[in-house]
């Protein structure tokens, strides 16, 4: 069977993006065929400045699989040489660094856009507009979009990687526009807690809040504690409702079954040899 061919085959990615929503996009987009390129600041050892790349090495290799890495301290200007001879060849650019950190380094979407007209240019930072400077964490996005009800962290970094998702779909649509717009590259801004506020919409719509139907109020979706940890339960359509409910009921039989005929047998075993007893009377 012959595979189709990849959506991005033949488009030159250039990233700037650091830690985890720009490099897990990237991951992606590579995964779509783009080729991939990432200039990254080198540490004093003289490998990767990437947080990513001390606290989590192995995500780090995951997301950079088949990504060109250079190092590159773009407040050289030797690597500022480098860095515009691969924007020459380049059709998107991801950055996530704060607006007044890209025109201090002379990359500001107006420049660029200036320099570079085909150029489809992505910027990935905290909050949108005059929001964009304030420094932020997924953790904290998440916390103001009621995506952390109690004290336990959540399961993943839903932010981060929501907003990745919202990477991906950018680049594809600027991609769209610049065919439509013959040629006109384009610039998109991507907001964090703009993503953790789209996956907060269940709860802000009272989905998944304790009053829910998928929040713990349907008894058929809900996580219950069994024998060997917990067990997740999701029974909320009528038919599917049904079909666990007679299963239940048919286990829950067989459980009382086993269990009279197990005090039976015990009863029968411990008064067997007690005087007096009549094991057949006990055993009923």
């Amino acid at each position: 069977m012959t595979r189709p061919p990849l959506a991005l085959r033949g488009i030159r990615v250039l990233t700037l993006a650091l830690n985890l929503p720009g490099p897990a996009a990237v991951m992606r987009l590579r995964a779509m065929g783009a080729r991939c390129t990432k200039l990254e600041p080198l540490a004093a050892d003289g490998g990767s400045a990437d947080p990513m790349s001390h606290y989590r090495p192995a995500a780090y290799q995951t997301m950079h699989q088949g990504v060109r890495v250079v190092g590159a301290d773009l407040k050289q200007p030797a690597d500022q040489k480098k860095l515009h001879a691969l924007l020459a060849q380049t059709d998107v650019l991801i950055t996530s660094f704060r607006p007044s950190a890209l025109k201090k380094l002379g990359i500001a979407p107006q420049a660029l856009k200036q320099a570079y007209p085909a150029l489809i240019q992505v910027s990935i930072v905290g909050a949108p507009g005059p929001k964009a400077e304030h420094p932020g964490h997924d953790l904290t996005y998440m916390a103001e979009c009621g995506l952390v009800p109690d004290l336990a962290l959540p399961a993943s970094l839903f932010a981060d990687m929501g907003g990745s998702l919202l990477v991906t779909e950018a680049v594809l649509k600027a991609l769209l526009q610049r065919k439509q717009r013959s040629g006109r590259g384009v610039h998109v801004e991507v907001a964090l807690n703009d993503a953790a506020a789209y996956l907060g919409l269940p709860h802000s719509w009272g989905l998944t809040t304790p009053e829910g139907a998928v929040g713990g109020a349907h008894a058929g979706y809900r996580v219950y504690a069994c024998q060997g940890g917990r067990v997740a339960v999701a029974a909320l359509a009528v038919e599917t409702s049904k079909t666990f409910l007679a299963i239940f009921l048919a286990a829950w039989a067989a459980v009382v079954v086993a269990a009279r005929a197990a005090s039976k047998t015990f009863l029968v075993t411990f008064l067997g040899g007690a005087q007096g007893v009549d094991v057949a009377d006990a055993a009923q």
